[in-house]
């Protein structure tokens, strides 16, 4: 089985800790292909999938893009231009799963999951608003499904007490990147920052990332089995 995760920084595993990397542990016998790249809003991967084709035998490909739509712009600095509105976020989004249905048998769209660990800040309130047109948009595509990876954040996060803090200065990303490698130092800072499933509202901490590599580990033994079914019916 060979399977493609596409997304940016989340499905890269820099900052924070890699649920990739754990992925790999829990499914020896799978193919996977990291196609993260940080700071990917849907603008900038629709370009990169234009100029670097994909491999066309996948039998997966999850897609997490999102999240830069709506944090980059509370940076100073933006990595890659942003979806100027709920419009143009889904006319990219759509150009991007007929880019990628061309090369895998099925695709799960995944949720972007938070921007802060406050699920009632303004930030979350338009991711609330992207997961919805992301469901919109998959309701009628074929052999497309919907991961709310959102919601099971929001459940976890409401049995703690989680600050506020989201990192918006670029130089401070790049230190958690360049100094806070190790997942046991990372848990550590996002502690210290008040958080529970984050390094810095956006970024994984290793719970996050166990979080979120248990809801893929769910949906690929899902699919599985759902081909399996199929082939001996």
């Amino acid at each position: 089985m060979k399977i493609a995760l596409i997304g940016d920084s989340l499905t890269e595993g820099r900052p924070g800790v890699s649920f990739f990397n754990i992925l790999e542990e829990k499914f020896p016998n799978i193919s996977f292909d990291n196609l993260g790249k940080p700071g990917e809003s849907v603008k900038s991967l629709y370009t990169r999938l234009l100029k670097t084709k994909l491999d066309r035998d996948y039998d997966l490909i999850f897609l997490w893009i999102g999240v830069n739509d709506v944090y980059s712009k509370m940076l100073s600095v933006q990595a890659q231009p942003a979806a100027k509105n709920h419009n143009e976020f889904k006319a990219y989004y759509e150009k991007i799963l007929d880019l990628i249905l061309s090369s895998s048998k099925k695709v799960v769209a995944v949720t972007p999951a938070l921007v802060g660990e406050n699920a009632n800040n303004t930030p979350n309130h338009e991711i609330k608003e992207l997961n919805l047109l992301i469901q919109s948009i998959t309701r009628d595509q074929v052999n497309v499904s919907f991961l709310d990876i959102h919601s099971v954040f929001l459940t976890h996060l409401s049995k703690v007490n989680s600050s506020d803090y989201i990192s918006t200065k670029v130089m401070r990303v790049m230190v958690d990147v360049l100094f806070y490698k190790k997942p046991s130092r990372i848990d550590r800072l996002s502690k210290k920052r008040g958080l529970h499933l984050t390094l810095d509202g956006i970024h994984l901490n290793s719970a996050g990332a166990e979080i979120v590599a248990e809801i893929y580990a769910s949906e690929i033994t899902r699919l599985t089995y759902k081909n399996q079914d199929a082939i001996q019916s």
